[in-house]
């Protein structure tokens, strides 16, 4: 695969229960797959710990997924994440997701807020923050 510049990668069995009346992963299941690379790039860059600390966290605001080839049961799917941009209080994440014949099977765009739940409103991402997350 090329893709170098996705530094990080989650592989996940699918389920039998993943799939539809077309006997294809559910397109729902795509969206969780996106969550879960999600939830890796939070725990690896310390904004889950950020949160738990502190109240303060991402948030996502949108997020977007591109179907490009079905994925089936039995089977994995990798899906490698990258950070599409940082700007003063959000970033982007790019995910590709990949069947285990190499074949990409979806493509995603996720853009969260780092948000204060204590005050509801949103804060700048700190230089320290940025540096830890530009390593993806």
């Amino acid at each position: 695969m090329e893709d170098s510049d996705f530094k990080l990668s989650l592989k996940l069995r699918i389920d039998w229960s993943e799939m539809d009346t077309y006997q294809h992963v559910n397109n729902v299941n795509f969206m969780k797959y996106m969550q879960s690379a999600r939830v890796q790039f939070w725990e690896v860059t310390g904004l889950s710990k950020l949160y738990t600390e502190t109240k303060k966290g991402p948030m996502l605001v949108s997020t977007k997924c591109d179907f490009k080839h079905p994925l089936f049961f039995p089977g994995n799917v990798l899906i490698k994440t990258k950070v599409d941009y940082i700007k003063n209080s959000s970033f982007g994440l790019h995910h590709k997701l990949y069947n285990d014949k190499g074949i990409l099977c979806a493509e995603g765009y996720d853009v969260a807020v780092c948000f204060d739940f204590n005050i509801d409103k949103t804060f700048k991402i700190t230089d320290n923050l940025r540096e830890i997350m530009l390593q993806y």
